[in-house]
This record gives structure tokens, C-alpha cells and sequence, in this order.
């Protein structure tokens, strides 16, 4: 029996993992804005490739009729092809590489911001059907405690104002039960314009993930390796250290060849053409800014990683809170029934319907903020583990 218990305990959580898993996968597939995003970036890295090709030829003719002379008309044609120092495109080729593995990271932090979004939807959706069902509870333990107060009442064995706040009292959990459906609705509708107008099912009524998260320095070490918005930042360096490498080879001249017609009907010059331009004026300054383009990447990307770990150690500090908190608070309220025993305690007359309404609204007060806390921290997870997705 202790088996078969464990293998339905990890059935359910393989299934409540397979549920959140399957429908991500899902969104990754049918989501819009991922598609449209992963066009983008494949339309940038072509334009990349083309600005690395070589320039169109030039084509020339000329055919001077008019004057006077005493041979036939002059023609000439010329047909040359320019192109940069060969250096200069072995540069640039190792610059686009790494632009493209930049467009690769944007696509990626994309991917995750668009699937970290989905996830905590998925995530409030589950906290909602578990609270759902509780307030359902509460529905009919209201409206249990409503006719026994209207069965006084007839009796004339407490005053209207008593039966006025039972009636109140279940109105008022009706209405936190429907509002709770409402948001619901809203959140399934989230994860259909997710899932690019698709709907999605998600019955789960527990986040059954009772896995720790690692040391903070470890779990940031993974961080730097796979977080696509760190890497961009290294990206963005090693893009404005190649910038440099192109300028300068640009310092090179720029050559022309080609080959050239001239002449009158039956009597031609024709040979080959060649040209070199030297770039004289210009480019010492292009290479000065960009090793202050370089400089200030450095500096920018220090700034930016360093506030990125900021953010992450006080996401990481809340998390343990919020988790420690939870724990507490389910240890404690897990063991007391209130609702039942409550109910129990007003229906056999231990105590009066006033001392049952602020019992019941303090504890049932404290079950939802336990709710928010377990919301709230795991939702922090899925921020600190958006890296993994």
C-alpha cells in the first residue's frame, strides 16, 4: 500500500510537471510573437551576410559620332569591378559571425520572456483552482450556517441583525467565489493568446514542486552561462573589439580591375584596367571611435551585469523569505480543520454566530495570505530559474 501511495504521489506531480511542460512547449510552437520575432532575426541575419558581398560591376560605353574627323566614329567601353583590401571582408566575416550570435541571443531572451510569462500564468492559474475549490467550501459551509440562523431567526431566538450578517456573510462568499472564477477565465485567456489562439486546459490544483534551489552563487554561476541577456552583454563587447579589427583593416586601400575598349571601326586598343584607392582622410577617426565605442561597452556591460546581480541576490533573499514564511503558516494551518470545526463548534451551540463570523474571517483571512505567499514565491522561482526555459 506505501508503494502503490508513492507511485500515485509521483504520478501527480510528474503530472501537474507534464501539464506546465506540455503547455510551454505549446506556446513555443504556436505563440505569434515568437514567430514573427524568429522571422526578424532570420530577415537581420541575411542583411548581414549581403553587407559583406562585393559591389556590383560598374559598366561604361562611350559613343562620340559628332566633330569633325576624318576616321570612323570613336567607341569605348569599360567594364570594372572594385572591391576593399581582401583583409577587410575576412574582417567583417568574423564581425557578422558575432552579430549573428547576438540576433541569436536577442531571439532567445524573446523566447524566454514570451515562455516565462506563459509559465507564471500557469502557475496564478493553478493557485487560482486550488483556491477555487476552497471557496467553493466556503460557499456551502456559508450557506449551511445561513439556514440554521434563518431556522432561529423564524424562531425568534436571535434578532434580524444577526440573521442580517449571515445572510451578508454568504453573500459575501459568493461573490469572492465568482470573482475568483472571473480571474480564472482571464488567466485562460492569457494562455490562449499565448498559445496563438489556441486554448489550454490547465486542471492542476497544486504546484507539487517541492525541489530547493541551489547555493545563490552557483545557481548565478549557471546564470552567466545561459542567461541569453548576460551573454548578449559579452556579445555586444566582442562585436565592438571586431569593429575595431574592420576599421583598421579599412586603412588599407580600396583596388579596383577591369577591362577597357577604345578605338575607331577597325582599329581598337583594348587591355586591362586597374585602380587603387587610398584612403587618406577619415579613417583614423573611424578607429578612434570605435575603440571608445569598445571602452564604453566594457564599462556599460560591467554596469549592466552588475545590477543584473543585484537584482537577482534580492530575488533570491525574497524567495527564501516568502518559501520559509509559507512553510510556516501551512504547518500550522494545515493542522487546525478551522472551517470544520468551527462550523462544529456554532452549529452544537459552543459558540454564538458572532464569535463563529470573526473566528472563521480570521483564519480564513490567514489561509489566503498563506495562498499569496505560495503564489508569490513561485513565481520568484520561475524569474530565478528563467534561464532554464
Amino acid at each position: 500500500m506505501f508503494a502503490f501511495s508513492a507511485c500515485l504521489f509521483s504520478l501527480s506531480i510528474f503530472s501537474q510537471y507534464n501539464e506546465i511542460a506540455i503547455t510551454l512547449e505549446n506556446v513555443e510552437l504556436n505563440n505569434i510573437e515568437i514567430k514573427a520575432f524568429s522571422s526578424l532575426i532570420e530577415s537581420k541575419k541575411l542583411e548581414l551576410i549581403a553587407s559583406n558581398k562585393l559591389n556590383n560591376p560598374d559598366f561604361g560605353a562611350y559613343y562620340l559620332p559628332f566633330g569633325d574627323h576624318s576616321s570612323s566614329d570613336y567607341t569605348e567601353f569599360e567594364i570594372a569591378q572594385s572591391f576593399e583590401f581582401p583583409s577587410v571582408y575576412v574582417a567583417r566575416k568574423n564581425l557578422i559571425i558575432e552579430q549573428q550570435k547576438d540576433l541569436e541571443m536577442a531571439f532567445e531572451s524573446k523566447r524566454q520572456e514570451v515562455l516565462l510569462a506563459a509559465k507564471k500564468s500557469c502557475l496564478e492559474l493553478i493557485i487560482l483552482n486550488k483556491t477555487l475549490t476552497i471557496e467553493q467550501e466556503r460557499v456551502a459551509q456559508a450557506k449551511q450556517v445561513l439556514d440554521h440562523v434563518t431556522i432561529l431567526f423564524e424562531k425568534e431566538q436571535i434578532d434580524i441583525l444577526t440573521f442580517n450578517k449571515a445572510k451578508v456573510a454568504w453573500l459575501q462568499e459568493q461573490f469572492n467565489f465568482q470573482k475568483i472564477e472571473l480571474q480564472q477565465k482571464g488567466l485562460l485567456i492569457e494562455l490562449k493568446n499565448f498559445n496563438g489562439g489556441i486554448a489550454i486546459e490547465l486542471s492542476s490544483k497544486e504546484v507539487n514542486d517541492t525541489s530547493k534551489l541551489s547555493s545563490i552563487e552557483s545557481l548565478w554561476q549557471e546564470k552567466l552561462g545561459r542567461d541569453p541577456s548576460l551573454i548578449s552583454l559579452q556579445q555586444k563587447e566582442a562585436i565592438a573589439l571586431h569593429e575595431i579589427k574592420v576599421n583598421k583593416n579599412k586603412s588599407l586601400p580600396n583596388l579596383a580591375a577591369g577591362f577597357n575598349q577604345q578605338g575607331f571601326s577597325g582599329e581598337y586598343y583594348s587591355g586591362f584596367y586597374g585602380g587603387i584607392t587610398i584612403p587618406l582622410f577619415g579613417n583614423k577617426t573611424k578607429i578612434k571611435a570605435a575603440e571608445a565605442k569598445f571602452q564604453f561597452q566594457q564599462s556599460y556591460s560591467n554596469a549592466l551585469s552588475f545590477e543584473s546581480k543585484m537584482t537577482f541576490e534580492k530575488q533570491y533573499a525574497e524567495y527564501l523569505l516568502l518559501r520559509e514564511r509559507h512553510e510556516e503558516y501551512k504547518q500550522v494551518l494545515d493542522g487546525l480543520n478551522s472551517d470544520t470545526l468551527l462550523l462544529e463548534a456554532y452549529q452544537l451551540g459552543e459558540i454564538s454566530f458572532m464569535e463563529y463570523f470573526i473566528e472563521i474571517q480570521f483564519y480564513q483571512q490567514a489561509y489566503r495570505v498563506m495562498l499569496d505567499m505560495e503564489k508569490q514565491y513561485q513565481l520568484l522561482k520561475a524569474e530565478l530559474l528563467k534561464h532554464q526555459l
